[in-house]
């Protein structure tokens, strides 16, 4: 924002950066349009059917015609419901699920807010998505979606610790917060990339990183309430869970939100360990792609096995779920940030 407002003064700054975050928004919930019939698609494709083929060529235009749908729909709030909290909660979701994208850097220089404390930021943001759940189960004064807003939010607190973890283990090895640089530090081929990491580190670094990558996406499953973890709302048993008691657009900005998360663990996935923008060899004609094309189809390949562990993989009970977090994760998490320290130490020393 700086930028604009020394090349166009106070005013034109402040309408630029508006006209950047609204531009950066229209592509987000576009792209996040059919990363939603992608999803269909792929649950379709494993259980040999066709899913949305209907609207628009091979059903392309099918989420736009539900958007209509839910946007046309009459608002129901129940008797008993608190009003103010009943339909502050989803926009708390949707709201918060929006602003966490500020820090994420698409390309070279392409990001909203380039802070230094970029990771801590998303920290702080993502923590506050649980209160969005739990102010939307309890307002309904539904006893169905209150008890499934405490699962989420147990769920969501409990795998944020071993996100947290393994994204410690990966700024111990970077040495700075802020995500650009993070980015950078990982130019020059895939094995560069903090997933393997093989031109930073000794060999072994590897044998940290990899499961560090593979707990980051489970529980980024988890944090997303992604099948097989999906047990607040377990459609066809929990009727949609916290979200039982919402319809039209209220139930919409809570289905965005979802999502929009769902892809910013994807991004996160991406600048953290995929080596965000980087191609993964920099040799023609691969320095050639637009560096933001490269950040996409990365998140389009974790968005995809994302779709797909949801085709393949049976649901956990409650209590599995919770054993798998506190018992196997975070111990686990915690020795990799300790043995990536001693790795890091090691290496300085060495140099």
């Amino acid at each position: 924002m700086n930028d604009f407002v020394t090349e166009f003064g106070p005013v034109g700054g402040a309408l630029m950066s508006v006209a950047q975050i609204l531009g950066f928004m229209v592509v987000l919930l576009v792209s996040l349009a059919f990363l939603l019939l992608l999803d269909r698609k792929v649950w379709a494709a494993v259980q040999l059917r066709k899913g949305p083929n209907v609207v628009g060529p091979f059903g392309m235009l099918q989420s736009f015609a539900d958007f209509g749908k839910f946007v046309l729909k009459e608002i129901i709030v129940p008797a008993g419901a608190d009003r103010p909290l009943f339909l502050l909660a989803p926009l708390m979701t949707f709201v918060l699920a929006f602003i966490s994208w500020a820090v994420i850097p698409v390309a070279p220089g392409w990001v909203i807010a380039d802070l230094n404390v970029g990771i801590l930021y998303v920290f702080a943001i993502s923590s506050l998505g649980v209160y969005g759940i739990i102010i939307g189960g309890w307002a309904s004064n539904s006893k169905y979606p209150f008890l499934g807003s405490l699962r989420s939010a147990a769920q969501m607190v409990s795998y944020e610790v071993s996100i947290g973890f393994a994204i410690v283990a990966i700024l111990v090895m970077a040495g700075t917060l802020n995500l650009s640089e993070i980015v950078e530090a990982q130019g020059g081929g895939f094995w560069n990339w903090h997933v393997l990491s093989l031109d930073m580190l000794p060999w072994p670094a590897v044998l940290i990183t990899i499961p560090m990558f593979v707990i980051f996406f489970v529980s980024a499953l988890a944090e997303t309430n992604r099948p097989p973890f999906d047990l607040p709302e377990a459609e066809s048993e929990l009727v949609a869970g916290y979200q039982v008691e919402y319809s039209s657009t209220p139930y919409l900005l809570f289905m965005i939100g979802e999502y929009l998360n769902i892809v910013l663990m994807c991004a996160l996935m991406t600048v953290l360990f995929l080596g965000g923008w980087h191609a993964p060899i920099d040799v023609p004609p691969l320095t050639w792609v637009p560096p933001v094309i490269w950040f996409a189809l990365k998140v389009f390949l974790m968005f995809f096995m994302i779709a797909m562990v949801k085709a393949l993989v049976p649901r956990y009970r409650y209590d599995q779920l919770m054993r798998l977090g506190w018992k196997v994760f975070l111990p686990t998490s915690l020795a990799a940030v300790a043995l990536m320290a001693g790795f890091v130490v090691y290496s300085n020393a060495g140099a």
